[in-house]
């Protein structure tokens, strides 16, 4: 069954550059990972030109694109609703784990990610779901907290704590 953890925190407290190094870590451990990123703005995945960007361009719904060595699956909305986390997961091919970055108001367990020198609030006070903390500071709290560069108890807590898709949402 997916287990699904976020990674929760404010832009620039370095959710992408460890999630680049976690994934390996938990790969190393046997475990199949998945990830999903929020983006707040519109982006783009293909340049005009390509096919797969004309497609969509002309008005297609989703455009998938596969070759001997990856796919894609890209989808516009055209004014219907962002697409809530689940489903979104829902979407996914079965693994081990999603680690969903973002989405830190969505209801599924969560590490935040914490550094002093963004000048942010924490999050953990007023999200009862945030079940550790990351950081480079000496942040007093009773939730289990390590520093950004202890990757393997990083994955630790990640294992620990990654709930079921089910009961997350």
């Amino acid at each position: 069954m997916t287990r699904v953890i976020g990674l929760a925190g404010w832009s620039g407290a370095g959710k992408t550059t460890l999630l680049a190094r976690l994934i390996p870590a938990l790969v190393a451990r046997g475990a199949s990972v998945s990830t999903i990123k929020h983006a707040h703005a519109s982006f783009e995945v293909d340049v005009p030109g390509k096919d797969s960007y004309e497609h969509r361009a002309a008005g297609a719904h989703e455009v998938l694109v596969s070759s001997p060595k990856r796919f894609a699956l890209i989808g516009e909305l055209r004014g219907a609703p962002e697409r809530t986390l689940p489903e979104l997961l829902r979407m996914l091919a079965p693994v081990d784990l999603v680690i969903v970055e973002g989405f830190k108001r969505a209801g599924h367990r969560k590490i935040e990610l914490y550094r002093a020198a963004l000048g942010k609030p924490l999050l953990f006070a007023d999200d009862p779901t945030i079940g550790a903390l990351v950081t480079d500071d000496d942040v007093a709290t009773t939730l289990p907290r390590v520093r950004f560069d202890a990757i393997a108890d990083i994955a630790d807590l990640v294992l620990a704590l990654a709930a079921p898709f089910e009961s997350t949402v």
